[in-house]
């Protein structure tokens, strides 16, 4: 019975929406990652997300540089349930543009390449 609860778990993990619609409209592609074993890398821009809910999204640059983007990872840390990346862009401008749509995306379903 263990087997199967467990086989269940993933298959719900699988099936999380790796695609969403920031506050512009604009579609992401997001890739997620394991909670588990997530680990700030480079310059890649993450999402820490509670079910439907963006609790956090920022790079490792945003905790080193801003005391108050860190307090938000922190507490984000403590209720998340996934966490998704994406490369960040190279422009600073680009990038905060990204993270401002981004706090405010919500996951879709259903997309497929066409």
């Amino acid at each position: 019975m263990m087997v199967a609860a467990e086989r269940f778990e993933d298959l719900k993990a699988v099936s999380r929406a790796t695609n969403w619609r920031g506050r512009s409209g604009r579609f992401y592609a997001l890739a997620a990652a394991s909670i588990e074993e997530f680990s700030l890398e480079g310059t890649q821009l993450y999402l820490l997300a509670a079910g439907d809910c963006v609790l956090w999204v920022g790079s490792a640059a945003d905790i080193i540089a801003d005391a108050s983007s860190r307090g938000r990872f922190r507490g984000a840390m403590l209720d998340a349930d996934a966490v998704f990346y994406v490369a960040g862009p190279q422009s600073d401008v680009d990038r905060m543009t990204m993270v401002w749509d981004l706090e405010g995306a919500e996951p879709v379903t259903g997309l497929t390449a066409a």
